[in-house]
């Protein structure tokens, strides 16, 4: 599984664009089948007479532009506010262009053009909404000037207002329907955003808390690791000591205290291999190869010889500032390995462009399923340690910070593969420094 950066606050914005437009085009495949339908209602059961190669044009253009929407759907990428601004301009000149060419505004369909603002005040931001409001009261006052008029057959002819009262009804229907149906998606799908966006907004402060707890519990044990060593060595020179050793009860409280003091290093090196050593040092400035040597020649003190391998292939070298919690994160990564295949790891550097690669595997038991897949999560651990897990969690958000990324696979030959992506951009130090 890999973890790189991304725009995760951006992503329910996003969705929620593209379920949007779906909405519309929904509503303008029934805007199209009820023109349809009324254009066949008013010409073949009520005998009025409509010019019908400018209004089929009309549903013929709703169409493609439905057509064209999906195709952009299908492309993926988040849908701009000024597409549905678009989109919705262009529903309300068709409405016009109809009601131009049947009767202007003495159709009583031109009530329509209130469930474009209701939309458009839902959806967009609101300098396009008022421009949605602009172009309806446009769209009205050029309907007063040469719409094409209505002739009705006789027996609608002497009573005009009853039949448009009949088509405000039938409008108010349609208007209600539409709206009940639709707006009440829209409004769920901008409480999903909403809540989305709390969601992320909430995870990543709790990440950030969780890294700067790791860090202040990492830099705390670091720190408490030499009185510890301290105490372990005088009070294994007082048990060894002519002048204690005769007294039992001495010994057995030395012995006790030898306990303690070990019990205490124990969980010390637990909090270190959980969360790195992070100290808060300044950065430096240093170069890459000299940073990864650093790390390999720190990891090979600790060890026997011959159980730590380093590949460089990573070529010509590069000037970097040395985040020391960087420096933490990745030593963390090669202590796990070790703990898991003290016999052998490996360590390999390579380039890929102006991103650097650093490469970690172990011939240990691999990760599991549920590791692999909760990958970056903290307390996901394999050690069985109250508290374990955070050192990938760690090296995820560090280096995320850096713009970089990170993936864990197990190998065909056994053990686990840690691979840390670096953008040398990020690490590069500033411009004039030598």
């Amino acid at each position: 599984m890999t973890t790189m950066p991304d725009p995760s606050l951006a992503l329910p914005e996003a969705d929620a664009g593209r379920r949007n437009l779906t909405l519309l085009i929904q509503l303008r495949w029934l805007a199209v089948g009820g023109q349809l339908a009324t254009i066949g209602i008013a010409t073949g059961l009520m005998g009025i007479t409509l010019p019908l190669v400018p209004l089929l044009a009309t549903i013929v253009l709703l169409a493609s532009i439905n057509v064209a929407s999906r195709v952009r759907l299908h492309r993926g990428g988040a849908v701009t506010n000024g597409e549905l601004t678009a989109a919705l301009l262009f529903d309300v000149a068709a409405l016009a262009w109809q009601l131009h060419h049947s009767g202007g505004l003495a159709n009583p369909f031109a009530s329509l053009f209130l469930l474009q603002v209701v939309i458009g005040a839902i959806l967009l931001t609101p300098r396009s909404s008022w421009a949605i409001v602009a172009a309806t009261l446009a769209a009205l006052a050029a309907l007063r000037i040469g719409p094409t008029p209505l002739v009705l057959p006789p027996r609608y002819a002497g009573d005009p207002l009853g039949l448009y009262l009949k088509g405000s009804f039938v409008c108010f229907v349609l208007i209600a329907v539409l709206l009940v149906a639709f707006v009440t998606r829209i409004s769920r799908n901008l409480r999903d955003r909403d809540a989305a966006l709390a969601a992320a907004r909430q995870r990543a402060a709790e990440e950030d808390h969780i890294v700067r707890m790791g860090l202040l519990a990492s830099g705390a044990a670091h720190e408490l690791g030499t009185p510890l060593s301290t105490l372990s060595v005088l009070i294994g020179d007082w048990k060894g000591a002519p002048r204690f050793a005769a007294d039992a009860e001495l010994q057995e409280d030395l012995a006790d205290m030898d306990a303690s003091v070990q019990r205490c290093k124990t969980i010390v090196g637990g909090i270190l291999m959980s969360a790195g050593e992070a100290r808060g040092e300044a950065p430096q400035l240093t170069t890459m190869r000299r940073f990864l040597t650093e790390i390999v020649e720190d990891s090979r003190a600790a060890r026997m010889p011959g159980t730590v391998a380093f590949n460089d292939l990573f070529g010509a070298d590069v000037a970097i500032v040395s985040d020391p919690a960087l420096r933490q994160v990745i030593g963390n990564v090669v202590d796990n390995a070790a703990e898991v295949s003290p016999d052998w790891i490996g360590i390999t550097a390579s380039r890929d462009g102006d991103m650097a690669v650093i490469e970690i595997v172990d011939r240990g038991p691999g990760f599991s399923d549920e590791m692999l897949e909760h990958f970056g999560q903290p307390y996901r651990s394999t050690k069985g340690r109250p508290g374990g897990g955070l050192g990938l969690f760690l090296l995820v958000n560090v280096v995320r910070k850096l713009g970089g990324g990170a993936s864990v696979t197990n190998r065909a030959a056994g053990g686990a593969r840690v691979r840390i992506f670096l953008p040398l951009s990020a690490l590069a130090p500033p411009e004039g420094e030598p």
